[in-house]
């Protein structure tokens, strides 16, 4: 059991939830106010992905994730952010009889093409999803190769940045444990486990434990569910030894036909973490916790 937890808040995500929830933040100014309302809820942690302003959809632009940490520094705001580098993956199949015309939705771009808003704003954390995925029903997919992994990570590890390592699936940790071992990411290493995107891991309380059993002895990891899953994961990633995830990217509601808030969920998990007898990290005892080097 994990008695010092670390909360994150995913504020926004990237996924088409616009127009399913009242108040998904959009625009940068809501996107740093929702960080900061998490921060004063008990989030140590603030993982941050941006979308265009005009039409809420995800977005790459660096100068939109640079005016968020502004924003959110601007406040005198203490929280670890966490800058999302999994954008310019997806990859959008034609239909079964053409599967090679890419729709228009397509965002796929090499390694490091990912990385410039990290390069441009040095954050404490950004994300590496370690593996490709079938994402969801239809015909995307989200593309991760080893080389692409093995750029990202070496680039990653040269500018500072703690890599959190998304593992959707035992495949994902497999080749996660690999980069560690070839020394392209430095310890302690950090894993998110990512449960119920369909189709990568399910969630699963077996699967789970047993992706637990395979992180290196000195893993600090966290792990989430989406939806009706969220709350019930942040007991169990407590009891496992882990950090815990929250948040209106991962679950919309406080329960059925509620809409929550960011700071709500957090308020929420913070209490199933002091009920279990455990306390909340600050923001500086996570850096320690981590072992952080950038300071945004």
């Amino acid at each position: 059991m994990n008695n010092d937890v670390i909360i994150t808040c995913a504020v926004t995500g990237s996924g088409d939830t616009v127009g399913k929830h009242p108040a998904i933040p959009i625009t940068p100014a809501q996107i740093a106010n929702a960080a900061i309302e998490a921060a004063k809820a008990g989030a140590a942690v603030a993982h941050i992905h941006v979308r265009d302003p005009n039409t809420g959809k995800a977005s790459r632009d660096v100068a939109l994730y640079r005016e968020v940490v502004a924003r959110i520094r601007d406040q005198n705001t203490d929280v670890v952010i966490n800058l999302t580098a999994g954008m310019g993956g997806d990859l959008y199949l034609g239909p079964d009889e053409a599967p090679t015309d890419f729709t228009e939705h397509t965002d796929l771009v090499g390694g490091m093409a990912r990385l410039p808003h990290v390069e441009a704003l040095l954050p404490e954390i950004c994300t590496l999803d370690c593996g490709s995925l079938n994402f969801g029903d239809g015909n995307l997919v989200y593309v991760a190769t080893p080389e692409m992994l093995r750029i990202g990570a070496k680039r990653i590890q040269a500018l500072g940045v703690k890599p959190e390592l998304e593992i959707f699936d035992t495949g994902n940790l497999w080749f996660a444990l690999q980069m560690l071992q070839e020394g392209l990411v430095d310890s302690p290493p950090l894993f998110q486990l990512c449960h119920g995107i369909p189709w990568g891991a399910p969630p699963d309380i077996g699967l789970m434990m047993g992706m637990v059993k395979m992180l290196p002895d000195n893993a600090n990891w966290t792990a989430f569910a989406l939806g009706r899953n969220q709350m019930p994961w942040v007991a169990q990633s407590m009891l496992l030894g882990g950090n815990v995830r929250v948040g209106l990217e991962d679950n919309l509601y406080l329960e059925k036909g509620v809409f929550a808030s960011n700071g709500q969920l957090v308020e929420r998990a913070a209490n199933i973490v002091t009920n279990l007898g455990g306390r909340l990290l600050s923001p500086a005892e996570a850096r320690v916790k981590l072992g952080l080097s950038n300071k945004e």
